[in-house]
């Protein structure tokens, strides 16, 4: 295969290289994050721990959605950093279009579904009464740019396949910033309450797919000019892109679950579950952002025929992020007062909050290294066994779990105790399939 020289990803040093490209799309996701959490801290603050509630309340089926689009977008950066990576540049162009048509037609047809099913989706969650008008209103608001939002995620998928994760993050940061300030002026002083909170998140999205495009065009001069016809394209995007889709949509489908769980307990409840997924974003947003490395990594080092930097890759990746989440879990067990009390001032909900965190961090030990096998996987093209497993140790179990274990001990550790028990089985599979299988074998003679 042809390979660009001055490519540092295929010819660099592998720890370097891995750690160059992993703080940047770490740094984006941390400003990503600030989307949702900025949210929950201003309407905890300023509109009620109802708010809150409602707010999280629908966030994982905003991730229902965004998480299938992202997965299909996964797998065109999958695509283009293999071919990037091949030297074969006007394919990359290709690539690109194609994957726009989809994030723009994905888009459109799941605003509409979002927005019409937002009101069924609230009420089967169990969502108790007060808070059910707030939460329709969010997630039909939210709604209402999914068609950029879905533009920002190819775009920058497609960056990161390229080997570029520092623009992604100029792009975050801005919209970051321009989220922060419209949540302040239409929470505050419009006392739009969680209306506000979603616009402002809307328009931030809008600003961030406008940036994204730009900078492709730069990336790539004339990239959005030519043929989209290519069926070929939109096969391999959705052969890999699909199977991602569907864990992810699995994954948050076995949450919504949880979700309807805890919405038994009540608003406290509910409340401190919002503001934990919030705190806990540190170990998340880190194992996600070394996934999405070592997934652009693996791909552009497979598409150059560099198997052997593939592997290592994936072992530099472990130590790297398995130091990284212990020191995150020592900062999110020892700080976990203060963290809470920063988001609400209901000590109810803190004190809820604060046993949910020292429950569930330490067993982040237990995950990480499922992002870096299945990221490593993904980027060479794997996706079929992974998948299914993932599905079936995580989503399966969860989901048996919720409906047969927790009615036997109908307490918030119980349902907790799902989480620690399918990390724990999805983890232990990935190192022996990655360890023992022929799966590089069969990704090569794809």
């Amino acid at each position: 295969m042809k390979r660009t020289d001055d490519n540092a990803i295929v010819n660099g040093p592998i720890g370097k290289q891995l750690m160059l490209f992993f703080l940047p799309v770490w740094l984006g996701l941390l400003f990503q994050q600030l989307y949702n959490t900025v949210d929950t801290l201003v309407v905890g603050q300023f509109v009620g721990t109802g708010a809150v509630a409602a707010v999280g309340n629908v966030a994982f089926v905003v991730q229902l959605i965004i998480g299938m689009c992202a997965g299909i977008a996964g797998g065109a950066g999958v695509i283009i950093s293999q071919h990037y990576g091949a030297g074969r540049l006007e394919q990359v162009k290709i690539d690109i279009r194609c994957s726009l048509v989809i994030a723009v037609a994905g888009g459109a047809i799941f605003s509409v579904v979002g927005i019409l099913m937002a009101e069924p989706a609230v009420r089967w969650l169990n969502t108790p009464a007060e808070i059910v008008k707030d939460s329709v209103t969010y997630i039909q608001v939210y709604f209402c740019a999914l068609i950029p939002a879905l533009i920002y995620n190819f775009g920058t998928a497609i960056l990161r396949g390229m080997g570029d994760s520092k623009r992604p993050l100029y792009v975050l940061i801005v919209s970051s910033v321009v989220n922060i300030v419209l949540d302040l002026l239409f929470v505050i002083v419009f006392k739009w309450g969680v209306f506000g909170v979603a616009l402002a998140t809307d328009i931030a999205q809008i600003i961030s797919a406008v940036m994204v495009i730009v900078l492709l065009t730069k990336a790539q001069p004339g990239v959005l000019k030519g043929d989209v016809g290519y069926g070929a394209v939109y096969g391999s995007i959705f052969r890999i892109g699909i199977p991602t889709a569907v864990q992810s949509m699995m994954y948050s489908f076995s949450n919504l679950l949880i979700q309807a769980a805890v919405n038994s307990f009540g608003t406290a409840v509910i409340a401190a579950w919002t503001i934990y997924g919030k705190v806990d974003c540190l170990n998340w947003m880190t194992t996600s952002a070394m996934g999405l490395a070592v997934t652009a990594f693996a791909g552009q080092n497979f598409g150059a025929g560099c198997y052997d930097r593939v592997k290592k890759c994936a072992e530099l990746g472990n130590i790297y992020l398995g130091a990284a989440v212990l020191v995150i879990v020592i900062i999110l067990y020892a700080g976990a007062y203060p963290l809470f009390g920063f988001f609400s001032n209901d000590l109810e909900v803190v004190e809820l909050g604060v046993g949910m965190m020292r429950f569930l961090a330490p067993a982040y030990l237990l995950y990480f290294p499922v992002e870096v096998y299945t990221g490593c996987l993904r980027g060479c093209g794997d996706v079929k066994i992974p998948t299914i497993v993932s599905i079936i140790g995580t989503c399966l179990v969860r989901a048996l779990w919720v409906e047969f274990v927790v009615p036997l001990w109908n307490t918030m550790e119980n349902v907790m105790l799902c989480y620690v028990v399918t990390w724990a089985l999805v983890s232990g599979f990935f190192m022996v399939y990655f360890r023992r299988g022929n799966w590089l074998g069969r990704c090569v003679r794809q």
